[in-house]
């Protein structure tokens, strides 16, 4: 195919050749991977101010998508690729073949850098979802940050830049400009910028941001960081969000009270118990969900409503190729054993959805959010199971809700237990959103 780029594609091309480090902010859909490999083009063959190319991305966007849009525009032909991912001897092998551009997965970085014992030789690094290195207690950051003063050009990609706060945002710039912008420590991003929110005593659970915080952390990176939005750009088919409520039984809810009371639910079939909040908050989407995890690990039902809920929602589809998000084990497998369905988790499963072979497909946000292009294969999107990561959220709606959605509607349907934690998770999302939108609306491209 003949790549014609938009406008707002042109300048985020022309932005990449022009800074050596930039964070670009791309909303979904705007096809930002082919932006990033025609910018690399230029690089490597008309200014030549780039030599070895290494993109590091999540695993199916490393073997999947980067490939697949090298293929399929012709003005990529001529850049060679390798793909290093799968076992030590097939990424050894894809590392020897000295292509222009080396794809690999984020999981094997620190293996690459610390364990392959080959030269890191690529002076230009290119981070798909520069939003999976916000934690810099991960064993990939302090890796890449090793080899990083040996790259010339580094860019980091992605659509959901703080997703969590503003607090992720200091190790993702960190690697970009070495702590330039936000400070080279993160204790002195903190004091900077924060102030101690939860605490124990000497102990801090979280910040909160100060309340200059915003204006000055987006102007002091505003010079190296371009964002747009998809709704800005592209003619985005309607998007519907709802909600299908379902509701506990008086017996259901008097237990489901009794877990978040007392941190301990006595069941006939076993004993469950929340140690934690953050333990508590897993158990109580369980069951919302209508299943839960006893401490012997077996799988106690509780409930059938988001299972009946389902059955319904798919009945109304009455035929219409449908793609449901769960997010616990057991949500999956009471799924399977209720209706036909199939997994999407490879290239053939991919493929097979956007021809309009399966009806009913089943995802899980965590490892098919990221980068998969399913617009072809249908335009509802059911979440069984809600997740707290604003960041897969987005993602996984933004599979079918993109540019190449061939119905003028995409519908988000949501299955939530009326009165559970389901209801906050949903305002979670909601209140997380308006920080990642003020980012990015206040280092939005002008056009």
């Amino acid at each position: 195919m003949n790549f014609k780029p938009h406008d707002y594609q042109a300048f985020a091309i022309d932005y990449i050749e022009t800074h050596p480090v930039a964070a670009v902010l791309l909303d979904m859909g705007l096809g930002k991977t082919v932006i990033s490999l025609t910018a690399i083009a230029d690089l490597l063959f008309d200014s030549f101010l780039a030599y070895r190319i290494l993109v590091v991305a999540p695993l199916r966007v490393a073997r999947d998508t980067w490939p697949a849009e090298l293929e399929k525009w012709s003005h990529l032909k001529h850049l060679t690729f390798s793909v290093a991912v799968g076992s030590v001897k097939e990424r050894r092998a894809a590392l020897m073949t000295a292509a222009d551009i080396t794809i690999i997965n984020r999981e094997n970085l620190q293996w690459l850098i610390e364990d392959s014992n080959l030269p890191f030789d690529y002076d230009m690094v290119v981070i798909d979802e520069l939003s999976s290195f916000k934690n810099h207690q991960s064993k990939r950051f302090p890796s890449l940050m090793k080899v990083r003063p040996k790259v010339k050009r580094i860019i980091g990609l992605t659509g959901t830049p703080s997703s969590n706060g503003l607090m992720d945002l200091w190790a993702e710039f960190r690697l970009l400009d070495m702590g330039k912008r936000l400070g080279r420590f993160i204790t002195e991003y903190r004091n900077n910028y924060f102030t101690p929110d939860k605490r124990n005593g000497m102990i801090i659970y979280s910040y909160k941001p100060q309340p200059y915080a915003e204006e000055l952390i987006y102007r002091q990176i505003s010079d190296i960081t371009i964002s747009m939005k998809s709704t800005d750009h592209l003619q985005m088919p309607e998007l519907i969000s709802s909600q299908y409520e379902v509701k506990l039984s008086k017996e259901e809810r008097q237990r489901y009270e009794e877990l978040k009371k007392d941190l301990v639910l006595q069941l006939p079939d076993g004993e469950v118990t929340a140690a934690n909040a953050a333990s508590l908050t897993s158990k109580l989407s369980q069951l919302a969900n209508g299943a839960i995890y006893a401490d012997t690990g077996d799988t106690i039902e509780f409930h059938d409503r988001k299972l009946d809920a389902l059955e319904d929602i798919l009945e109304a589809a009455n035929g219409k190729p449908v793609l449901v998000a769960y997010w616990f084990k057991h949500d999956l497998e009471r799924i399977k054993r209720r209706f036909t369905v199939r997994e999407i988790k490879e290239s053939r499963d991919i493929t097979d959805w956007n021809a309009g072979k399966i009806p009913v497909a089943v995802i899980h946000p965590a490892s098919a959010g990221h980068g998969l292009n399913l617009q072809a294969g249908g335009s509802t999107l059911i979440w069984f199971g809600l997740t707290w990561s604003l960041e897969l959220y987005q993602q996984t709606n933004a599979r079918l809700w993109r540019q190449g959605q061939t119905s003028g509607t995409v519908v988000i349907e949501h299955i939530i237990t009326k009165g559970t934690i389901d209801e906050r998770i949903l305002k979670a999302l909601s209140q997380k959103e308006l920080t990642q939108t003020a980012l990015i609306d206040a280092v939005k491209a002008n056009l």
